[in-house]
């Protein structure tokens, strides 16, 4: 072929959407021209619609800023520098970012032993404390899709915060496949016990203190090749840890006679990836620090919530690359805020303690990354759509983190 010619050309790389741990990759997205918010294409998914209609394709007028006045990014890095240097006992929360955000995040907060927990921290903690103390058995959306027979939603119907579920899942594709919400009896904690007391011959089917629809759905579960159990972290209450370690024990009963797995829907925001990366790194999960003890895992102590209401911290970094939300806490502290322009404090708001704020380019929008899907063992690329001229989390992190070492080692000197 001696001539140029498009339609020889290979296609665009998919897109991955990165606003919704489901990591969907077999849309598009129509950008328009510069100014118009960016349209979502082969999907209806309001998550993914209205997360890109933030975005519309032009360089973010947002400027870094130094307690509410504009500034360049090395005046912005050289004060939120000496805050970390000076701290005694930082926080590092919300963490939205990718793979090379939390790399560069683990290294910044072994320099300044800060404690790390998410912006989703509390429904994530319920999920690794069962897997802590009972284990489980999981498995991907990749094998829901083709192989699973009998999905029984454990907490809501997964679609209000995650709508492309059952479509990810097959739903409406196979025939083979059918999906029921898990019928209540009494609170969540007593339908689950008395579900797994059922399953596990414990009390008859048709013993007179079983409602029929449980009645109903063991058997469903028994009589099922292959059954998944999903559920979401983030709706559980508090201990919610003890509803997954009953869940997990109707899955480990199932897996004597039939096969079974779960599935837990969360760790949005890029929470699931840095807890991922801090455990490959420290061989711990978040709410961990490298202190003055060596490292140290405190799920209970080391919640951050907790830990502002206590005082018991005295600077706040606050990372949220992926929209204005979620945003960081009304602390009475220094706060640092890498985040979304959408996160730019209002109208030069004084505030008694410093605060600094540094724009950051979104993965999958504005820079290209990798993010961990929710099922925990899927790694996904981001393609970046357009060039918005703001940093990457990992590129401000790093140049943070050799700011920190250079005033450290100024004092000693």
């Amino acid at each position: 072929m001696s001539e140029f010619d498009p339609a020889a050309q290979p296609a665009d790389p998919p897109w991955t959407c990165p606003f919704c741990p489901l990591l969907c990759d077999t849309f598009g997205v129509d950008l328009g021209p510069p100014g118009t918010p960016l349209k979502l294409v082969g999907s209806d998914c309001p998550r993914a619609r209205t997360a890109l209609a933030a975005f519309d394709g032009s360089p973010p007028t947002a400027q870094p800023q130094v307690d509410g006045r504009d500034c360049d990014l090395d005046t912005a890095l050289a004060a939120a520098a000496s805050l970390l240097a000076a701290s005694r006992q930082p926080l590092f929360g919300g963490l939205g970012t990718d793979v090379a955000g939390a790399r560069a995040l683990y290294a910044l907060a072994c320099e300044t032993g800060a404690i790390c927990d998410p912006a989703q921290g509390q429904a994530m903690m319920h999920g690794l404390r069962a897997l802590q103390d009972r284990g489980g058995f999981t498995t991907t959306l990749a094998e829901v899709r083709t192989r699973a027979e009998l999905i029984v939603c454990m907490t809501a119907d997964p679609t209000a915060r995650y709508p492309e579920f059952f479509r990810r899942c097959g739903i409406g594709e196979r025939d083979d496949v059918h999906a029921e919400m898990l019928p209540m009896h009494g609170d969540l904690f007593d339908t689950v016990a008395l579900l797994a007391a059922i399953v596990a011959g414990r009390i008859p089917p048709g013993d007179d203190r079983v409602p029929a629809g449980l009645a109903a759905l063991s058997m469903r579960l028994r009589a099922s090749r292959y059954s998944v159990l999903v559920y979401e972290p983030g709706r559980l209450p508090a201990q919610g840890a003890l509803i997954i370690e009953a869940i997990q024990r109707i899955v480990a009963t199932l897996n004597r006679s039939t096969r079974a797995a779960s599935l837990s829907l969360g760790g949005g925001d890029g929470a699931a990836t840095v807890n991922q990366v801090f455990a490959w790194l420290s061989g711990l999960p978040l709410r961990s620090r490298a202190g003055p003890l060596g490292l140290e895992h405190e799920p209970l102590c080391f919640d951050a919530g907790r830990l502002l209401a206590d005082g018991a911290v005295d600077t706040l970094l606050w990372v949220s690359s992926y929209g204005s939300e979620p945003a960081p806490p009304q602390a009475g502290m220094p706060r640092i805020v890498l985040g979304h322009p959408g996160l730019r404090p209002r109208n030069g708001a004084a505030s008694a303690h410093q605060q600094v704020f540094i724009p950051v380019a979104t993965p999958g929008i504005g820079t290209d990354g990798h993010l961990f899907r929710t099922d925990g063992s899927v790694l996904l690329p981001l393609r970046a759509l357009y060039e918005d001229g703001l940093p990457n989390v990992g590129d401000v992190l790093r140049r943070l983190t050799q700011s920190v070492k250079s005033l450290k080692q100024g004092r000693v000197q």
